[in-house]
């Protein structure tokens, strides 16, 4: 074998000398997490860009005599006058099995306080949506733990469902009992935390801690006194993780904590970039942005792995118009939409779903059959019960038969009910259902109805009914956990 010396001389034998060009630019301001820079000739959108001070940036805007970058990595030496050079490579995040359990910030950069994982490789956060011959119809449920979503409201592997509603009304908590409940499942979650304050990104984590369920979770963090140029890239981030596992065949969930933030950031650059401005002075792009990302999510066929990647993004709304820019915008993105009413929280519905107003256009098709059977026309029904009960108040006797109905609706309104943080299993959701539609709870009065339930948990851990038990043993089980004989439903 040669040895090195060996190898050195025949390189400078070899060596023929020649002309190397390399592009040079200057910054020549720099400010609110932006910075404007001449030179650069053959620049491009979102190419990265390299300054001298060790600084990093993105170009994002591209004007005839300069360009205009965000920051995503600053020092305090960054100046005007500081020289920067094209990278040559585009936006990625280190990915692996090893970042689970981590919180990291958009670069893969641990915020934890322990060392950088090693990682399997990099993928880009920008990429294509997979093709339609490469997806497979949404056929396999992902359950939340909340009654109300997992009968009414189903989502499914691979789904985008969007979470809607006022700050304040429970978006994150149902966001978080669905990590939760994803404990043993074989899913992995990833949290996407945009533009929160420290005190909240503290509290989701720890509470993602107590629960055990960063085990099996990657934390995305971007908080409110980060750069405007790492809040943006956040959900990118966020979907190439999910992005890695889902071509390997695992299922993967997505929390994007919320893209209303994500929105208002980037009107900040885009303003700032002296982009013109468009409805409420959001960019005119701004349906793009969001559309690239959330298309992403899918579930891949077979041939493809049979992964899937299921997004939940939450946005806020101002008193409730959900017809405002954003809101409308990623409604018609969604596959559906979970709303939460601020009069139903202040009634002491909890988790406060205004079922008038929520949908789930594809999880119907995903749900166990058995649950799916038992859910059948409840939501038509609950709704139904709904204008009964409004008619009442104008004081009007109704028959018999209307008020057995709402009798029991009232019931079912009981038992839809749930604390945060206490998801339930499939099964209990069999079994409450199968109790309401066989009369198991006819005589019972609505502020009872949560003592029952706990018994027919505690029932249901100590039993060995599964999804395919036959109505029959789940309705002489239920009987003997209830302590009733069945009735026939009204």
């Amino acid at each position: 074998m040669d040895s090195l010396l060996d190898k050195q001389a025949e390189w400078l034998a070899n060596y023929q000398p020649g002309l190397r060009i390399i592009e040079q630019g200057t910054v020549v301001s720099i400010g609110d997490g932006i910075s404007w820079i001449k030179g650069l000739p053959s620049a491009a959108i979102e190419d990265i860009l390299v300054f001298a001070d060790g600084s990093r940036g993105m170009v994002f805007d591209l004007n005839r005599d300069r360009i205009g970058a965000i920051l995503l990595y600053e020092t305090e030496a960054l100046t005007a006058g500081t020289t920067v050079h094209l990278s040559k490579h585009s936006l990625s995040i280190p990915v692996g099995n090893e970042f689970l359990g981590r919180v990291i910030d958009p670069l893969g950069t641990p915020l934890d306080g322990l060392a950088s994982p090693p990682h399997a490789g990099r993928e880009n956060m920008e990429k294509g949506s997979p093709a339609i011959i490469a997806r497979d119809f949404v056929h396999k449920p992902l359950y939340t733990g909340i009654k109300i979503i997992d009968t009414l409201i189903p989502i499914g592997k691979g789904q985008r469902q969007l979470i809607v509603g006022d700050e304040g009304l429970g978006r994150t908590s149902i966001a978080i009992d669905t990590v939760i409940n994803q404990k043993g499942k074989n899913v992995l979650c990833i949290y996407v935390l945009i533009g929160q304050k420290r005190s909240a990104v503290v509290s989701t984590l720890e509470t993602l801690k107590k629960h055990s369920a960063l085990d099996y979770t990657v934390c995305v963090v971007a908080e409110a006194s980060a750069l405007p140029g790492l809040q943006y890239i956040a959900p990118f981030a966020g979907c190439a993780l999910a992005e890695y596992w889902m071509a390997q065949g695992r299922d993967t969930l997505i929390i994007y904590d919320d893209l209303s933030t994500h929105a208002r950031t980037y009107r900040e650059l885009s303003l700032l970039l002296r982009r013109p401005p468009g409805r409420e002075a959001y960019p005119g792009d701004i349906f793009f942005v969001h559309s690239r990302l959330l298309e992403r999510s899918t579930c891949l066929n077979a041939e493809n792995g049979g992964g899937s990647m299921t997004a939940l993004p939450i946005i806020e709304t101002k008193q409730g118009e959900i017809a405002a820019y954003i809101p409308t915008n990623l409604i018609s993105i969604t596959d559906g939409q979970i709303y939460l009413d601020n009069d139903l929280f202040v009634s002491g519905f909890r988790p406060a779903i205004d079922i008038t107003r929520s949908v789930s256009r594809i999880g119907g098709k995903a749900q166990d059959i058995s649950i799916r059977d038992q859910a059948g026309q409840m939501k038509l029904d609950y709704l139904q019960f709904l204008e009964l009960e409004a008619f009442t108040r104008f004081g009007q006797r109704l028959e018999a038969s209307m008020e057995a109905r709402i009798k029991r609706g009232r019931l079912l309104r009981e038992i839809l009910k749930q604390d945060r943080l206490v998801p339930h299993s499939n099964l209990f959701q069999l079994a409450w259902l199968t109790a309401f539609n066989t009369g198991l709870f006819n005589q019972t009065a609505p502020e009872d109805i949560a003592e029952i339930l706990v018994r027919i948990e505690q029932g249901i851990k100590a039993a060995t009914l599964t999804l395919e038990s036959s109505q029959e043993q789940w309705r002489q089980a239920l009987g003997e956990w209830i302590n009733v004989n069945p009735a026939p439903p009204s």
